[in-house]
């Protein structure tokens, strides 16, 4: 079940003389009513297509699958499209339920748009005279093109790297390889760029937050690097960050920072796009099938719009890691020479991803793929298919 999002902010809904406002942040809401004099529940709206807020597409036939639960029974379900908050609809759909239907609804099916921006919205009433909304915006066609320039779209990428242990053995490349990675980020990708060095666990976590927090636009970026030492766990089946402060002799592995726990915090950073790249020891083990039992390419650009290209690859969710190696160990490398895989790494930047201007993920695969440990790469979380993470060159 994907996450439920609701767009609209505020429901106003009425019972005879008095209104109870619902305000909505993610599943939880308050409500603030006066004379109540019944309760009533509201019905909860999950969006499989779209899934995000704001959508880009070129078809003018857009498939439109959602559901909608609800603990008092639902009376209709009405679907329409309008051209703005201002305007009337100019499609519109009143579906009546069935008796089995009535708690639980699930619809699929296609939406004919208009050129440029559609609004579609959900209204469900039930047998309260309560009403639910929830909204999604499409554009469609030549306004995607447009909008892709004129919107606020920012990559940010936060590098995380330790080659100073309280325990472990030093290391003598991270921090200078995240440096170089960050020069080129910056410079030829416009990225903004945030290093820690030497971390503790808490100021990973901290740090993770802060990115947890911030609003993130439709058509904005994250870049997250580790660097450093990883290990894996045989009796737990689970691979870990090795941490600036993490034991040696740690049975519980209390003082390291799990992969489980790392993908499900990354997961749930409220950004469209999202690329997880380690260059850890047995980072391979992010992957849960891998580490239990002990992706998917794109084609690379070919000859169209660029703007095209970049919003086709961008409309879904992306969650998309890439490792430097599977469950096993890998070379640090020769101090001031890079490890094997960042150097790779970083040749893929310097090329800027062609002509184009343009790196994809399977273009950057094409860097690291060669090397004598062989690199592992694929999706976690809520990972869309057909999903791509761009480095676009500035």
């Amino acid at each position: 079940m994907k996450k439920i999002i609701l767009s609209i902010a505020l429901i106003t809904c009425c019972l005879g003389v008095f209104a109870q406002n619902f305000s909505f942040k993610s599943n939880e809401f308050s409500v603030d009513s006066k004379n109540s004099q019944k309760e009533s529940s509201i019905a909860f709206i999950t969006w499989s297509s779209p899934s995000q807020d704001v959508n880009f597409i070129f078809d003018k036939k857009f498939l439109l699958k959602f559901e909608v639960k609800s603990s008092v029974e639902m009376k209709t379900i009405t679907v329409s499209v309008k051209k703005s908050e201002k305007e009337n609809p100019y499609a519109s759909r009143v579906i009546q339920l069935e008796a089995e239907e009535t708690r639980f609804y699930k619809y699929e099916g296609n939406l004919n748009l208009d050129e440029g921006e559609n609004i579609v919205e959900v209204k469900v009433e039930n047998v309260d005279g309560i009403n639910s909304f929830s909204q999604k915006k499409i554009k469609l066609g030549s306004d995607a093109l447009a909008n892709i320039n004129s919107l606020d779209r920012t990559d940010y990428a936060l590098l995380i790297a330790t080659d100073k242990y309280d325990h472990w053995g030093n290391l003598v490349n991270p921090i200078y390889d995240s440096k170089t990675i960050a020069k080129y980020l910056e410079e030829t990708f416009g990225y903004k760029v945030t290093i820690l060095e030497n971390p503790s666990q808490q100021e990973i976590l901290r740090k993770l937050k802060e990115f947890a927090e911030l609003k993130f636009n439709p058509l904005d970026q994250l870049f997250i690097f580790f660097a450093g030492h990883g290990s894996y766990d045989q009796i737990f089946g689970e691979g870990y960050v090795v941490l600036k402060e993490s034991l040696i002799d740690d049975d519980a592995r209390a003082s390291y920072l799990s992969y489980n726990r790392l993908r499900s915090i990354i997961n749930n950073i409220p950004c469209d796009h999202i690329f997880l790249v380690m260059d850890v020891c047995y980072g391979g083990t992010f992957d849960e099938l891998l580490a239990s039992t002990r992706g998917e390419g794109e084609s690379v650009y070919k000859e169209s719009n660029l703007g095209e290209f970049i919003v086709r690859k961008m409309a879904v969710k992306t969650r998309k890691y890439l490792t430097s190696g599977g469950k096993t160990y890998v070379s640090d490398g020769i101090q001031g020479m890079h490890s094997p895989f960042a150097k790779s790494l970083i040749e893929a930047l310097k090329s800027r991803g062609g002509n184009d201007g343009i790196l994809t993920v399977s273009e950057l695969n094409s860097f690291v793929e060669k090397l004598k440990i062989q690199p592992r790469a694929g999706e976690f979380g809520s990972n869309e298919n057909g999903s791509d993470f761009l480095f676009i060159a500035k």
